[in-house]
């Protein structure tokens, strides 16, 4: 099966308006881009859930209280489009990371590229891939949760919405923030074929009375009511 062509995704990704979604990131909590990839890209990168050889891992979701629902890892090496991807936003969202993590008071800074921030992810034994595929039927759902593998996280994750909205009704992509002595704020979000979606992997800035303070952010899907749903995660941060 054909991936789709690396370099016009990664030069893709590299064109986007790095500066506006950093803004709706630290404004809105999340941000969300249409058509980035195109039907033919979609179908490519979702018919790869086919090919057991690429995956370390099946999860299947009730067996784990997670919802109801599959998805399953990619094994090392990625796919070259699923490693270019997982480069080309991890290079522009670092720097996005660090100014972040100067915000909130954090020490912690990650280094441009995403081989040396895995170099990182190793020296703590967090070593396999975190890249996954999902696919949700009818009825299928996942429990609100954060993705964290271990001690070392990156602040953000990429959602590719690989169907289309006429392939299947609900699943909706749902967003939760809680903020100190205040009630949970959701946010319900129902990105088409080729969108993606950036969201906090744990925390947001959020500006107050005395200055910055976090939110903490999770997230989830709602019931499939019919259908077929597929996404691809792009998470940074390998597992242990």
């Amino acid at each position: 099966m054909n991936s789709p062509t690396i370099t016009p995704l990664a030069g893709r990704a590299g064109d986007l308006a790095w500066s506006a979604i950093e803004s709706r990131l630290l404004d809105e909590g999340f941000a969300q881009h249409e058509r980035f990839l195109s039907a033919s890209e979609c179908i490519a990168l979702r018919d790869l859930y086919l090919d057991n050889t690429l995956f370390r891992s099946r999860v299947v979701m009730e067996r784990h209280n997670f919802g109801s629902g599959e998805y399953k890892y990619f094994s090392y090496p990625l796919p070259e489009s699923i490693a270019a991807l997982r480069e080309a936003f991890y290079r522009a969202l670092a720097p996005v990371a660090n100014r972040w993590n100067e915000l909130l008071g954090v020490n912690e800074r990650f280094p441009p590229s995403q081989q040396q921030f895995l170099e990182v992810c190793g020296e703590r034994e967090q070593a396999r891939p975190t890249a996954l595929l999902l696919r949700y039927r009818t009825g299928d759902y996942n429990r609100f949760h954060q993705d964290l593998y271990g001690d070392v996280a990156f602040p953000f994750q990429v959602t590719f919405f690989l169907s289309a909205k006429s392939e299947y009704e609900g699943g909706e992509f749902v967003l939760t923030e809680q903020r100190p002595r205040a009630q949970t704020r959701p946010m319900v979000i129902a990105p088409d074929q080729g969108d993606f979606v950036i969201i906090p992997n744990r925390y947001r800035p959020v500006s107050g009375k005395t200055g910055r303070y976090r939110t903490t952010y999770r997230h989830g899907v709602s019931a499939l009511r019919a259908g077929e749903r597929f996404t691809l995660g792009i998470v940074f941060h390998d597992a242990r």
